[in-house]
């Protein structure tokens, strides 16, 4: 095999690491970043539904609920909302419990959206989370087109 002609990271790349933003909390902060902002596109890491207090509820709909806490949290932090969500990802470990509740579920998460949520949605089974408590993680994509470095003081 012939060496390789370009460094693992090209100049193009770096660029893209110049102008990132990112925002680091929580015990696996030295790690990964809970929140990355590249020009006008927000990705979270995954959210689980352990609340501020390390509190994780038993049921699949709280902790649900505590995963978009996380996430609005996370949002507020590069100044952006519900609204500048464009796709999340529900990553579950008993996709036919998630089923059985699919319509609850999804109106409480109108509720927080405040509409139906005009995102795209996708939907996986997992065999396991982090934490064997856990029942549900959610991954987020946003556009942050309205969103300035100057108002965040970046």
């Amino acid at each position: 095999r012939p060496p390789r002609s370009t460094p693992l990271y090209s100049s193009a790349a770096s660029d893209v690491y110049k102008r990132q933003k990112l925002y680091k909390a929580g015990p696996y902060a030295d790690f990964f970043a809970e929140g990355v902002l590249v020009d006008d596109l927000l990705t979270l890491a995954g959210q689980i539904g352990v609340d501020a207090n390390g509190e994780t509820p038993d049921d699949l709909k709280g902790q649900m609920l505590v995963c978009y806490e996380n996430i609005r949290a996370i949002l507020e932090e590069f100044g952006a909302t519900m609204e500048n969500v464009v796709d999340e990802t529900w990553f579950v470990t008993d996709v036919e419990e998630c089923m059985q509740q699919v319509g609850e579920l999804f109106r409480a998460r109108e509720t927080i959206y405040g509409c139906k949520p005009e995102v795209s949605q996708t939907l996986v089974g997992v065999t396991a989370l982090v934490d064997p408590a856990l029942k549900i993680e959610i991954k987020f994509f946003s556009c942050c087109d309205l969103i300035s470095f100057e108002s965040l003081g970046l």
